[in-house]
């Protein structure tokens, strides 16, 4: 299995991903779920650090550091940046905001590396929804300096048009910020992997297929 099949494998053996039918807090119903919040142990974080590495390297996305926004980033940055030094010897820092500015001993509102001008920064998130996480934190990251973000990395691609938009989230990330987002696998290798058995869920193939040609995009 090449990288992308062992994460989507990891994902359902983490609870992580799962089948069914499920309505969406945009109203839509969806025969799959991505809950992140069910990653629990320093296993699993370990593991979902390297697949993060995996994806920046992969893509050779250039980083002096990594930067996590509170709260779900912050673990998932460090465990990047952690797995990128492991598994291939590359040393960046990380940091992550803190929700509201301390006004007492170092004081500021970043935790960790202090950002420079044109610092090279990628932004680890766990998914991208409506895009709403990156339009407040570029405020906060070039309000502490002029920094260069080369990419945002994520864990799923949905590939599906935004409420109003027949662009994805991901599309109107890099047409609003200019920001391209990686993911560690999209919907369409999820649905692959379904099809070739590399996990199960057989019984919604149909349905994932069907969920795609009504609220997909496609890739550029």
């Amino acid at each position: 299995m090449n990288y992308k099949q062992e994460f989507i494998k990891f994902m359902v053996e983490c609870g992580v991903l799962t089948f069914g039918d499920f309505t969406l807090k945009s109203g839509r119903k969806a025969p799959y779920f991505v809950n992140t919040g069910n990653y629990k142990t320093g296993a699993q974080l370990a593991k979902l650090g390297e697949f993060y590495a995996a994806c920046i390297k992969e893509n050779n996305i250039e980083a002096e550091t990594l930067f996590g926004p509170a709260y779900k980033g912050i673990p998932l940055s460090v465990s990047a940046a952690v797995a990128l030094y492991n598994k291939y010897g590359m040393e960046v820092s990380y940091c992550f905001d803190r929700k509201e500015a301390k006004d007492h001993g170092e004081g500021g509102m970043f935790v960790g590396k202090q950002l420079k001008d044109g610092e090279k920064v990628i932004i680890i998130e766990d998914v991208m929804t409506s895009g709403k996480a990156l339009r407040e934190v570029m405020p906060k990251l070039t309000g502490e300096a002029n920094v260069n973000v080369t990419g945002m990395v994520i864990t799923v691609d949905r590939m599906e048009k935004a409420l109003n938009s027949d662009n994805s989230a991901v599309q109107e990330a890099f047409k609003e910020f200019g920001v391209k987002v990686y993911s560690i696998v999209t919907i369409n290798d999820i649905i692959d992997a379904i099809r070739d058995g590399v996990i199960g869920g057989q019984e919604y193939l149909d349905k994932m297929i069907e969920y795609r040609k009504v609220y997909g995009v496609e890739a550029e």
